[in-house]
């Protein structure tokens, strides 16, 4: 008689599923599946990463009459092989069905990823295609060296096509979410992200 299958050798299968990322013990890490993959995330977000976020989360909450407005950690279950946690989410009230006890269970209106040096390939390759495949309508990439954000829109061929380049004081906007409206340099105007960046 063969030995009794572990939590480990469940979630060392592939794919890897939802239920057996679910099942794994509490190491203190960060893990999310991507097409089946388990996918070590970065030890922590840096101080930039952590700063950035939160002034977005404040300049997007024009928005929360409409919006649930979420931030990491959080699973965002796409499928049973794809759970993500992006930096933040936003999913319009009429759709609250898909906040649940476990996370989000469906598709958010948006998806935004700060990058940090441990993410970039991550976020522009693999997730990049995922969010698209699994018809997130609109994704922004926060780039905290360049000072920019970038937002792509989800075309009818399931294709992100870059939309607008946000820099400086440009304001940013979207077609999909009018309720936002705030100049990009917001993001990066904290003493603390400046005096982090000058010393990259």
């Amino acid at each position: 008689m063969g030995r009794k299958k572990t939590n480990k050798d469940r979630i060392m299968e592939h794919p890897v599923t939802y239920e057996a990322y679910a099942e794994m013990p509490d190491d203190g890490l960060r893990y999310e599946v991507l097409d089946g993959e388990l996918e070590l995330m970065s030890p922590g977000p840096s101080t930039v990463h952590q700063v950035i976020g939160s002034s977005l989360h404040l300049l997007v909450q024009s928005c929360a009459s409409e919006y649930f407005i979420l931030i990491a950690p959080l699973d965002v279950i796409l499928s049973r092989t794809n759970v993500v946690q992006p930096d933040l989410i936003m999913i319009h009230r009429s759709r609250a069905d898909i906040v649940t006890i476990r996370g989000v269970e469906g598709v958010p209106d948006l998806v935004v990823e700060v990058l940090s040096p441990g993410s970039r390939k991550r976020d522009r390759l693999h997730k990049f295609q995922i969010y698209a495949r699994h018809g997130v309508p609109e994704y922004w990439i926060i780039e905290p060296v360049a000072q920019t954000l970038e937002r792509f829109e989800l075309n009818s061929e399931l294709q992100y096509e870059l939309r607008d380049l946000f820099e400086n004081d440009d304001r940013v906007s979207s077609d999909k979410l009018p309720c936002i409206s705030f100049p990009v340099s917001d993001l990066f105007k904290d003493e603390l992200v400046r005096r982090l960046l000058a010393l990259n």
